[in-house]
């Protein structure tokens, strides 16, 4: 009889799928993105403005929030330690996870900075640090910010993605959003997930010599 109940509590038991923690240096992709042991982090429960995302201070001057939330976040976490316990995978295929510095969770960190917002679709384990720094106009809560969110949105519906030329130009020059040009061949790192917007100034290129040509570098990977 124990030996029959053994059996059923052991069918009735849903696996779970294990997520094994990551440690490592962290190298800054923007404002909630990592690099951790060659793992793609997207910290958990918060969201920070597009690299290319715009803000308006409140003297009504536009400045280039995004750009800056990246070099505010590398200047704070570049190149340390960190301790990471994953929590899902994104749709992107990226890790999201909860990220420690010396036990202090990233995110909150970032979030109370006025660097990120709290991702209320996921989340509001983030909430409060973000009240805190709305409070202090700390960071972006000095300006007046689209949510991430709606940027994207917004960015996707009235900009469509520029489609290749005819005759083989394969190249992308992209337009980093602090301004820098970069171009893309196939087979490159980032090259499929790069996107050609016209209306930005981006381009298709048939050549690296035409694009270095056209004031475009390659990019490293």
């Amino acid at each position: 009889m124990r030996m029959f109940f053994a059996i059923v509590f052991a069918a009735l038991i849903v696996p779970v799928t294990a997520y094994a923690e990551l440690s490592g240096t962290i190298r800054v992709i923007d404002g909630d993105t990592f690099d951790v042991a060659g793992t793609r982090i997207r910290l958990f429960g918060i969201d920070a403005p597009e690299s290319d995302q715009t803000c308006i201070s409140d003297d009504g001057r536009l400045w280039d929030c995004g750009a800056w939330v990246n070099t505010q976040v590398a200047a704070k976490f570049e190149g340390r330690k960190v301790v990471c316990e994953p929590v899902d995978t994104d749709r992107y295929g990226r890790t999201v996870a909860r990220c420690y510095v010396n036990r202090r969770d990233v995110a909150g960190d970032i979030v109370e900075a006025g660097l990120a917002f709290a991702y209320r679709r996921y989340s509001a384990d983030y909430a409060p640090d973000e009240r805190r720094a709305a409070r202090r106009n700390t960071g972006l809560h000095a300006s007046r910010v689209q949510s991430p969110e709606q940027f994207r949105k917004a960015r996707t519906t009235a900009a469509p993605v520029s489609a290749a030329p005819q005759g083989g130009c394969r190249i992308k020059g992209n337009i980093s959003g602090t301004g820098v040009r970069i171009y893309h061949a196939p087979g490159q790192r980032d090259y499929d997930r790069t996107r050609i917007r016209a209306d930005k100034g981006e381009r298709w290129f048939c050549s690296g010599a035409e694009a270095r040509a056209a004031g475009w570098r390659a990019a490293k990977r």
